[in-house]
């Protein structure tokens, strides 16, 4: 794609020499070329190329780490939901445990003094992960600082930018793509505000992005394996594989990337619950995967050698794996002897249940009413906005707002504000949905399996909010997909820079419009950037960045 290749990793012709010579068709160059296309490693190329894939993705995290490290500290108070979050990790800190506060416990904190926790604990609905993740920074950086507070969002909205330049490298197999999704995502502003609060979602997209970064592995992996294993029956039968291998297709074994993203899916759940859908759409997504490498290798019972070959271990290798990793995310629970239902099936006999231990019933116990919780969640707030409204950023979410008298560091004028808006730089975003149209025809009239994957993130984060109209929602939500809606755009830069057999003119008009638009996504942000980061500016000057009305 881009400056390699556009629609596929394997090029019109890649891997068919066989047709002509039909007899080489299982050979493991063969096999190869109809699996993995042009796919090369990285291993491949000169070591002056070699620095550049470490260095690109590299220097994107390094801007964006700078605009979230920046002034982290500011403001120095809990803003939004960080009255909920930043409270419960320094109790983690304390307890293992959630522990009630008293009444004005967000002064005491605004004021470096967080001590005060109550003996009762205090029931929370989400699970304890990115509290737990929150708490690691408390730890290193103290609980009476606000940095102290948003050191690991601020780390893991880095990191995620990162992982997601590896990704698109991984996908596109272009640097200057890889480059440019860091680069989009480094500078949006809705990735940059969460990456400065101390909320939940920041984490929860970035074990999602690492979940898919494995599976993409995992997926090369997997059809080395297939290759190898049949190129090896194919060489001990006269150069095609028995019958009987033929029928069904080999087993392709422990498959240790996705171990490690049903690990990441576990995490994400134990983070916020809505991490469920990605375990199940990306479980999907990584079989289909399996059934047609099964079905391009040329095995003859591709859908059911699949389904039982690749369906059943993928299942066991993800859904198990990841409910372990959830569980053991709730030590500390079970470690406590009054944590919230601690203790609740001590009081609470059942005889239809009674063989679990007392501990997994109040668990599930307590799932149950935070489940019933969400779902009853339908008072109205503020900030609500409809799934509907998200990618245009109809309604985004106020984190702060003051309005500094005059004389105050940074007004000079009569009348100031000083803002945290979590909206995204909406040449980003506005472009990622147009894209987002494009890729499905990509996918269903090209069938391009990148474009698939793309969609898939961004459905198992975007469309099941559709499924609860009633309850109360907010746009910041949707930065669990936000990475995919990235990529989307990424891969329709690499429609617009051309492929690599393009005439020059073509390439180099689709260059002009690439850089232009990256230039013109960095010159709005830096527009926004004040209300993303509390800067204190005149109103007008903050009033000429309300775009919409809703956003006020």
């Amino acid at each position: 794609m881009g400056l390699v290749t556009q629609t596929s990793t394997r090029p019109a012709g890649a891997g068919q020499d066989w047709l002509n010579r039909p007899d080489e068709a299982f050979t493991p160059e063969a096999l190869r070329a109809r699996l993995l296309g042009t796919v090369r490693s990285w291993r491949d190329y000169p070591p002056s190329l070699r620095l550049w894939f470490f260095l690109v993705p590299v220097l994107a995290a390094a801007v964006g780490g700078i605009l979230r490290f920046v002034r982290l500290g500011t403001p120095g108070t809990l803003v939004f939901d960080e009255t909920y979050y930043v409270k419960d990790a320094y109790s983690y800190l304390v307890s293992g445990y959630e522990r009630s506060w008293p009444d004005k416990a967000n002064d005491a904190f605004n004021s470096g003094n967080p001590a005060g926790l109550l003996d009762s604990p205090e029931y929370v609905v989400h699970p304890p992960v990115g509290k737990w993740m929150i708490a690691a920074g408390m730890w290193v950086f103290g609980p009476d600082n606000a940095f102290g507070w948003r050191f690991a969002a601020a780390l893991t909205g880095t990191l995620s930018i990162l992982l997601l330049s590896l990704v698109a490298l991984k996908l596109f197999g272009s640097l200057p793509l890889a480059g440019a999704a860091g680069l989009l995502l480094a500078v949006d502003g809705h990735h940059l505000v969460m990456s400065r609060t101390a909320l939940l979602d920041i984490f929860l997209m970035f074990w999602i992005l690492a979940a898919f970064g494995a599976l993409l592995l995992d997926r090369d992996q997997g059809r080395r394996l297939l290759a190898s294993r049949l190129a090896r029956a194919a060489a001990g039968n006269g150069g095609r594989p028995p019958a009987m291998a033929l029928a069904a297709g080999p087993f392709t074994g422990i498959r240790w990337w996705r171990i490690v993203a049903g690990i990441c899916l576990g995490l994400a759940v134990g983070t916020k619950w809505s991490g469920l859908f990605f375990l199940a759409a990306f479980g999907i997504m990584t079989v289909l995967w399996d059934l047609n490498a099964r079905r391009v290798a040329g095995i003859h019972s591709w859908i059911s050698g699949g389904i039982i070959k690749d369906g059943l271990p993928a299942f066991l290798s993800m859904v198990p794996v990841a409910a372990a990793v959830y569980a053991a995310t709730w030590t500390g629970w079970f470690r406590s002897t009054d944590a919230y239902f601690r203790r609740w099936a001590e009081g609470n006999p059942s005889p239809e249940w009674g063989w679990l231990p007392d501990s997994l019933r109040s668990l599930a116990h307590y799932h149950l009413e935070a489940y019933n919780f969400h779902q009853a969640l339908g008072s109205d707030h503020p900030y609500e906005a409809s799934p509907w409204s998200w990618l245009v950023l109809g309604r985004p979410t106020s984190f702060f707002y003051e309005d500094p008298a005059r004389g105050t560091p940074g007004c000079d004028v009569d009348k100031c504000s000083s803002a945290i808006l979590s909206v995204g730089n909406p040449l980003i975003w506005w472009a990622a949905a147009v894209s987002l149209v494009v890729l499905l025809f990509w996918w269903a009239g090209r069938r391009d399996w990148r474009a698939g994957a793309i969609l898939a993130g961004v459905g198992a984060g975007y469309l099941p909010w559709f499924m609860y109209p009633e309850r109360t929602m907010f746009y910041f939500y949707s930065v669990a997909f936000e990475p995919f809606l990235v990529l989307a755009l990424v891969y329709c830069l690499g429609l617009v820079l051309g492929r690599s057999t393009d005439p020059l003119w073509r390439r180099r008009s689709g260059l002009y419009v690439a850089v232009v638009f990256l230039a013109a996504a960095i010159l709005l942000s830096a527009f926004f950037y004040p209300v993303w980061a509390a800067e204190v500016i005149p109103y007008t000057d903050w009033k000429a960045r309300m775009w919409m009305p809703s956003w006020i």
